[in-house]
């Protein structure tokens, strides 16, 4: 029986590591995808883990003071996060997010009793499909919002306790859940973190493991492509950002792209065949999982997060 639990936020983590075979079969693809259901977290992805661990890790080092504001920029889900984390830990949240992100995930933050600045796109930007520019704009009212409120910068892109979650939590979960039987592990990049904690705590347990940046087709910068379309619909990351801080050092066994139709495909048989309702980027790692399993990694067990949950994406055209 599971204990009880003196906070919403110990219910962050630990969530169920699922075979997708049901998907497999009616695809025909010979192999085992592996998939993390991080959408069960309490704030409906897996940045509440990353959330957690950059406040408790500022805690530690005495960067955030008792009551002291947390800004932050978000597609939604690491604001979702730190709303619940800053919520229950006491230190009020402002969330700055690009109106080009699903106005589900506003609300949702709002609700968690965050403050949400939305920040215009850049002109001719379409809705629903948030570009590396339009999060610069982002990133430079959060900075503006800190210094005018004497704030703490949560910057998920730079703080260690970002990757430091998912190596400690996300990448231990995987191997202990799956019996130390995953084979390759596939992450659509946003801020790097879930890849580069992911990926180390694999390496170390058994370097074999062959572990794989996702990015959108038209914007792989990280894998040396030009970009194309920085208009992608994949949102919570693609963000065409070549210098991921958190991706210094860190091996890459290769790249995969994947197409917003691709996504989309996958996140809708994902739904239909095995009941898991994801979004966009859970839709990106799935077809890249299917990627590798009709490659040489055929016949192989792959690892995907399923990084946030389809509700957040009503108002799109995911589930049109």
């Amino acid at each position: 029986m599971a204990p009880l639990l003196n906070s919403i936020i110990e219910a962050i983590g630990e969530t169920p590591l699922v075979r997708l075979d049901r998907l497999t079969r009616h695809l025909g693809v010979e192999g085992t995808i592996l998939a993390k259901l991080d959408y069960l977290n309490p704030g409906f992805s897996k940045k509440d883990r990353a959330a957690l661990g950059i406040i408790e890790q500022a805690e530690r080092d005495g960067e955030l003071r008792p009551g002291q504001t947390v800004v932050e920029l978000t597609s939604g889900n690491a604001g979702a996060g730190f709303a619940i984390v800053c919520g229950i830990k006491g230190y009020p949240f402002v969330a700055v997010m690009s109106k080009g992100n699903s106005e589900e995930r506003a609300r949702m933050m709002r609700a968690l009793g965050a403050e949400v600045v939305l920040v215009d796109q850049l002109p001719g930007s379409a809705v629903g499909r948030v570009s590396g520019g339009d999060l610069a704009l982002v990133d430079k009212e959060a900075k503006r919002i800190t210094a005018e409120r004497n704030a703490f910068r949560a910057d998920q892109f730079n703080r260690e306790g970002s990757w430091l979650a998912h190596y400690q939590t996300t990448g231990q979960e995987f191997w202990r859940q799956s019996g130390g039987s995953i084979e390759a592990f596939a992450d659509f990049l946003g801020t790097g973190g879930t890849y580069a904690g992911v990926t180390k705590a694999l390496k170390e347990r058994n370097s074999s493991i062959r572990c794989y940046v996702v990015e959108p087709e038209g914007a792989a910068v990280v894998a040396g492509g030009s970009i194309s379309r920085p208009d992608h619909p994949i949102q919570g990351g693609g963000y065409a950002m070549s210098d991921l801080r958190f991706l210094k050092d860190v091996p890459i066994d290769g790249f995969l792209e994947v197409s917003g139709e691709e996504a989309k495909l996958a996140a809708q048989t994902l739904a239909k065949r095995e009941g898991i309702f994801g979004g966009f980027s859970s839709g990106a790692n799935v077809a890249a999982a299917l990627k590798l399993l009709a490659s040489d990694l055929r016949g192989k067990a792959i690892g995907v997060v399923i990084c946030d949950s389809g509700l957040k994406y009503l108002s799109t055209d995911l589930w049109r």
